[in-house]
C-alpha cells in the first residue's frame, strides 16, 4: 500500500491506523504471510519473540500496519545477517512520540558491524570461490589428459 493510498484510508503518515481504516489495515494471518512470503509458523514464531504483536479476537490474530511495517523490518534485518535478538533491541528502542535518537545511534553502531562482517566475509567468499576455480581447473586437465591419453591407446 503506497503513502497516498494510505492517508486516504484513514492511515497516519507515522503508520497509526485511524478511525474505520482500522478494519482496512488489518491483515489475517494468511494474508500477512502471503504478502511477505513467510510461513504462519513463521508469524506465530515472530509474535512469540516479541516481535510482532497481532491483535487476537478469539483464535484470529489480525496484524495492524504498525505488525506489518516491524515485519518487514525484521525481514530486512534477517537478510543481512542481523540475529532476531539485535532486530528486536533496535526496534524495541522506538518511541512513537520522540526523537528517537538513541534508536538511530544503535541501529547506525549496529548497521556499521554487520556491514564489516559482510564485508570481510566477503574476502573469504572470492578467496574460496578462487581456489574453488583454481581446483576446478585442475580436474578438468587431469581429465582432459586422460581423456587424450586413453583415445591414443596408452
Amino acid at each position: 500500500m503506497n503513502m497516498n493510498t494510505a492517508v486516504d484510508h484513514g492511515l497516519s503518515v507515522d503508520g497509526n491506523v485511524t478511525g474505520d481504516a482500522a478494519a482496512l489495515a488489518c491483515k489475517r494471518i494468511g494474508e500477512l504471510a502471503e504478502e511477505f512470503g513467510v510461513t504462519l509458523r513463521t508469524l506465530r514464531f515472530y509474535e512469540d519473540k516479541g516481535l510482532l504483536n497481532p491483535i487476537r479476537d478469539g483464535n484470529m490474530r489480525l496484524y495492524t500496519h504498525r505488525d506489518q511495517v516491524r515485519l518487514k523490518l525484521v525481514l530486512m534485518g534477517r537478510k543481512v545477517g542481523f540475529s532476531l535478538r539485535e532486530v528486536k533491541q533496535m526496534m524495541d528502542l522506538y518511541e512513537p512520540d520522540g526523537s528517537n535518537v538513541r534508536q538511530l545511534k544503535v541501529t547506525l553502531e549496529k548497521s556499521e558491524k554487520q556491514m564489516a562482517r559482510l564485508q570481510s566475509q566477503r574476502v573469504a567468499i572470492d578467496e574460496a570461490i578462487g581456489e574453488l576455480s583454481d581446483a576446478i581447473g585442475a580436474v578438468r586437465s587431469m581429465l582432459e589428459h586422460r581423456a587424450a591419453g586413453s583415445a591414443t591407446g596408452q
